[in-house]
C-alpha cells in the first residue's frame, strides 16, 4: 500500500508558516516567494482533504486541525534533522549503540567508565539517553537499556547486574558528636520524589525512631539529592555506589548502616529479536559484565 506522505517542501513550508503565522515571513526564512509558500500549503491541504489555515482576505490563521498537525510536523522535522546530522557525523564504517539509562546511574557510574570501553572498542559509539522510568523497549529506537528490574521488561532478554542499596549520607559538618542515631532524627531529611516511603522503611529496618519520617524536601533524581547533601542541606538516602568517590575523599560521610532491603536490582535489557547492532551489543554486554564483576 502506497503511503500518503507529503513532500518535504510542503511540510517545511507549512511548518514555517504555522510557526510565524504569516506566509511572507515563512517565504523569507525559506528563501522562497510568498506565492510558492501558498502553493505548497495548497498541495498539502489537497492531500489531506482539509483546510489547515483560516483565510480572511490576505490574513491567515491556523485552525484547530492545522495547529494539531503543525505540532506533529514540527516534531517529525526536528527528529529527522537530528537523525540526519547524527548520520552525517558518523565516520564511515563505524558502529553505534543507542542506550537508555537512568540519569544518575549514567553520570555517576556508566560514563566515568566508558573510556575503558572506547579503548577496547574504538569503532563503537555509545549514544545514551536518560530514562528515569521503565518503558516499552520494542519500537523505542533503543538497542538496549540498563535499568532496574520491572514488569515493563516482560518479554525482553533481561540479564541481572547488581543490587543498588541505599545508605544515608551527609556533609561531615552536620554531625556534632558521636551519637549518630539521635542526630539522624534531628537532621533535615532529603527525599527522592519517586520513593516517598524510603525514610520510613529505612527507620523500621534499622530500628531507629524518626519523628515524622516524611518531613523534608523532595527531588526527582538521586543526583539532585547528592548535590543537596554535598552543600550541607541535610541527609540523603542514596545508593552507595553513586557516592563512593565522595565518601573516600571525606566530602560526604555515611556513619549509618546500609539498608539490606531498600534496593533495586539493575539489569541489562535487550529485545528478543536480534537487531543489526547485535554484535556491538554483545561487545558492550561483555564489557559491562566485566566492569560489574571487577567492582568498577
Amino acid at each position: 500500500m502506497r503511503r500518503k506522505i507529503p513532500s518535504s517542501a510542503s511540510l517545511q513550508a507549512f511548518e514555517a508558516a504555522a510557526r510565524h503565522g504569516n506566509f511572507a515571513r515563512a517565504a523569507e526564512e525559506l528563501s522562497l516567494t510568498e506565492g510558492a509558500i501558498s502553493r505548497q500549503i495548497a498541495r498539502l491541504e489537497s492531500l489531506l482533504g482539509c483546510r489547515l489555515f483560516d483565510r480572511t482576505g490576505s490574513r491567515v490563521k491556523l485552525n484547530p486541525v492545522g495547529a494539531r498537525y503543525a505540532h506533529h510536523v514540527r516534531e517529525t522535522l526536528e527528529r529527522l534533522d537530528r537523525d540526519t546530522q547524527y548520520i552525517m557525523g558518523m565516520p564511515e564504517g563505524s558502529k553505534s549503540l543507542e542506550l537508555a539509562v537512568p540519569p544518575t546511574f549514567c553520570c555517576r557510574w556508566l560514563i566515568p567508565r566508558l573510556s575503558r570501553f572506547r579503548t577496547m572498542y574504538p569503532d563503537i559509539a555509545i549514544n545514551i539517553a536518560a530514562r528515569t522510568e521503565p518503558f516499552l523497549l520494542t519500537g523505542s529506537g533503543f538497542d538496549a537499556a540498563v535499568h532496574f528490574e520491572h514488569p515493563a521488561w516482560a518479554g525482553m532478554r533481561v540479564h541481572p547486574l547488581f543490587q543498588e542499596k541505599l545508605v544515608p549520607i551527609c556533609h561531615p559538618a552536620l554531625l556534632k558528636d558521636n551519637n549518630v542515631s539521635v542526630q539522624l532524627n534531628a537532621l533535615p531529611r532529603i527525599h527522592r520524589r519517586q520513593n516517598p516511603e524510603a525514610w520510613s522503611n529505612y527507620a523500621k529496618e534499622i530500628g531507629i525512631i524518626l519523628d515524622n519520617p516524611a518531613l523534608g524536601v523532595r527531588y526527582d533524581l538521586h543526583e539532585m539529592a547528592i548535590a543537596a547533601a554535598l552543600t550541607g542541606q541535610g541527609v540523603a538516602l542514596v545508593p552507595r555506589m553513586y557516592v563512593e568517590k565522595e565518601l573516600a575523599s571525606g566530602e560526604l560521610i555515611a556513619p549509618w548502616p546500609e539498608s539490606d532491603h531498600l534496593s533495586k536490582k539493575f539489569c541489562l535489557v535487550k529485545p528478543i529479536e536480534t537487531g543489526i547492532n547485535e554484535s556491538s551489543l554483545q561487545d558492550f554486554e561483555s564489557w559491562l559484565l566485566s566492569e560489574v564483576l571487577e567492582g568498577g
